[in-house]
């Protein structure tokens, strides 16, 4: 069994660019009593995460914020550094900085940048956690990798969180969820990304069953190890139908995502059914998975609201 940690949730926002609809909703996301306030990381996006996080924490008084993830080859890991122990230290110590691999082919194509095959982009990443967690310590921090090389840098600034902002690491193969498990604060447990999809058509649904879900968990045990306590685990929760006919909900799903009706109920990255209902497979879902952190899109935030209120903390 998994160790228990409180129930808490996150919202993923896809923001118009307008500062009043960011800060509008920043306060919202708060108000409702969400844990934090998460921006993505694509060329298609409105505004840059980081500075548009910036404008929520300065709206906000307790609200974390977060990134959901941001694509490690967008970025060199000394500069993200930088820019993120900065909005650490601004914001009083709320921030979560989730990375990744990089997955949409496409934009690395419109922006010019290499497609890497899937090892050489993890491998990467691997390289990046070692700059930015050695960026954040105290003193000067000195590496020479397959990618990167850093001399003798002292990074600054610190951030306000010690040992470093948590990291948030996912995804639904076996090497990503390895490396996750042994270098991440958080772990996202989420349907495997088709390269060439957008959207809910970007995740494989075969891979986000009960029975995937299980397999994930134990990749992640075996390379966790002893440090597996300490984890995290999150899930993105993609569609939210509040009604007291479950089964007819999941049936609007089912042909949808090429899932059972059954299959769509028991899915970690699906909630239908009551109030109620949704409230007591969440708490199944802990009990079985450990998945104690919730992240759902905009969207649905108002819809897993009343969940929120009964189950955040507990």
């Amino acid at each position: 069994m998994s160790p228990v940690h409180p129930f808490r949730f996150g919202v993923m926002v896809h923001s118009s660019g307008a500062r009043q609809v960011m800060t509008d909703t920043a306060r919202r996301v708060e108000t409702l009593g969400y844990s934090t306030f998460l921006l993505p990381d694509h060329l298609d996006q409105p505004v840059g995460a980081l500075p548009a996080l910036a404008v929520a924490a300065e709206a906000t008084t307790h609200l974390r914020l977060g990134t959901l993830v941001l694509a490690n080859d967008f970025r060199h890991p000394v500069l993200l550094a930088k820019d993120v122990a900065t909005l650490d230290l601004l914001s009083g110590g709320r921030f979560e900085l989730g990375l990744g691999a990089g997955w949409r082919q496409g934009e690395y194509e419109q922006a010019g940048i290499p497609y890497d095959s899937t090892p050489v982009r993890i491998n990467r990443l691997a390289e990046a956690l070692h700059v930015l967690t050695g960026l954040f310590a105290d003193g000067t921090f000195a590496f020479a990798g397959e990618f990167y090389t850093v001399a003798e840098l002292d990074g600054q600034p610190k951030p306000a969180q010690r040992p470093h902002p948590p990291l948030l690491i996912g995804g639904g193969g076996r090497r990503i969820l390895s490396l996750a498990a042994g270098q991440a604060d958080i772990v996202s447990i989420i349907p495997r990304a088709r390269p060439e999809g957008s959207g809910q058509d970007s995740a494989d649904w075969t891979s986000a069953t009960e029975a995937a879900t299980r397999q994930k968990l134990e990749w992640i045990r075996q390379a966790a190890g002893d440090r597996f306590a300490t984890l995290e685990l999150n899930t993105m929760v993609y569609a939210v139908i509040v009604s007291d006919d479950r089964h007819a909900a999941a049936g609007q799903l089912a042909g949808r995502f090429g899932l059972t009706e059954d299959e769509v109920i028991a899915s970690p990255n699906i909630l239908v059914g009551s109030i109620e209902q949704m409230v007591d497979d969440l708490r199944g879902r802990r009990e079985a998975f450990g998945i104690s952190y919730i992240t759902v899109p905009e969207y649905f935030m108002e819809a897993l609201a009343p969940v929120v209120e009964r189950l955040a903390g507990t």
